[in-house]
């Protein structure tokens, strides 16, 4: 029996964010070997090819002068900060820790959209937004025992990427979407090669970790097709559920491959997120405003530039 659009959407969904969540896992893998700005220029250029000449055969660069656009500048920058913040944390912190944060990013762009683009937003998603981020605070645990100081990195992401899908909401809709995922991984190669001496320096590089940096950048192609197809094939609202099964995947790939087990906090901190997250989406189902976590679920689980 054929599935429905709405079934075959989310299945598409929790697929995208299966190949972002494996490309985290290989990203932290490497970064035993190399520090995160070599990782950061390496897997960013595998990318940008990558991206790019899908771009070229899409004709994503018929207007090259888009480049200058204000808005794309301001976007690249929120994802190079993005993935510093978001690699860092990773690198020393669990991964389902790490993805358990970042699913308060729906909540901060709609919170943002308030603040900045005077979108009405009602007391009770108000509440969610608040809820979610006391979520966050669980996670992180400020001055208590088990407080890292990378969880605060992880926060960091969210805010970056927060302004990143902000100053994507004001680009020109003529613009086609490859074309800005192509500047924005150039932008994080580039500043990867920047930094990689401030971050310690060139290693050498195994044949095996530049598979598996290949590999990474493979799956965020795989990912950012997949939640296209998720979003052309279903209704928003039905399928923006489906992008915390991106936690599901974190917890599953973080026990398999790293053996981590999810203390108390993360799970009553992560539930409160996600319950907070999918309050606030019924809300805007209600008020028939669904755009910010529509956007916030284009391919910004995590980080899309690398």
């Amino acid at each position: 029996m054929a599935l429905s659009p709405n079934l075959r959407g989310a299945l598409f969904m929790a697929v995208s964010m299966a190949g972002f969540t494996m490309n985290d896992v290989l990203s932290k893998v490497v970064s035993d070997s190399m520090n995160m700005a070599q990782i950061m220029l390496i897997r960013g250029v595998f990318a940008t090819v990558l991206i790019g000449v899908l771009a070229w055969h899409r004709g994503a660069f018929r207007i090259p002068r888009h480049i200058l656009d204000r808005w794309i500048v301001l976007r690249a920058v929120g994802e190079v900060v993005a993935t510093l913040c978001f690699l860092t944390a990773l690198s020393h912190l669990p991964i389902a820790n790490v993805s358990a944060i970042l699913q308060a990013l729906p909540l901060g762009v709609t919170m943002g959209a308030a603040l900045l683009f005077s979108e009405p937003v009602g007391w009770r998603r108000w509440l969610a937004i608040g809820a979610g981020f006391a979520g966050v605070l669980v996670i992180v645990r400020p001055g208590l025992e088990g407080f890292s100081v990378y969880s605060l990195f992880a926060l960091g992401c969210v805010l970056a990427c927060v302004v990143r899908d902000l100053a994507t909401k004001r680009i020109d809709a003529e613009v086609p979407s490859l074309f800005v995922s192509t500047v924005t991984a150039c932008a994080v190669s580039v500043t990867g090669a920047a930094l990689v001496v401030p971050y310690g320096g060139w290693s050498p590089v195994e044949l095996a970790d530049a598979g598996l940096l290949f590999g990474a950048a493979v799956l965020l192609l795989f990912g950012y097709q997949f939640i296209i197809l998720s979003m052309r094939t279903g209704d928003i609202s039905y399928i923006a559920p489906f992008r915390y099964t991106g936690l599901l995947w974190a917890i599953l790939l973080g026990y398999l491959v790293f053996g981590d087990v999810p203390d108390a906090a993360m799970s009553i901190g992560a539930t409160i997120i996600i319950g907070s997250g999918l309050y606030a989406l019924y809300r805007e189902q209600i008020v028939g405003r669904t755009r910010p976590v529509a956007e916030s679920t284009s391919p910004a689980m995590a980080p899309d530039g690398l």
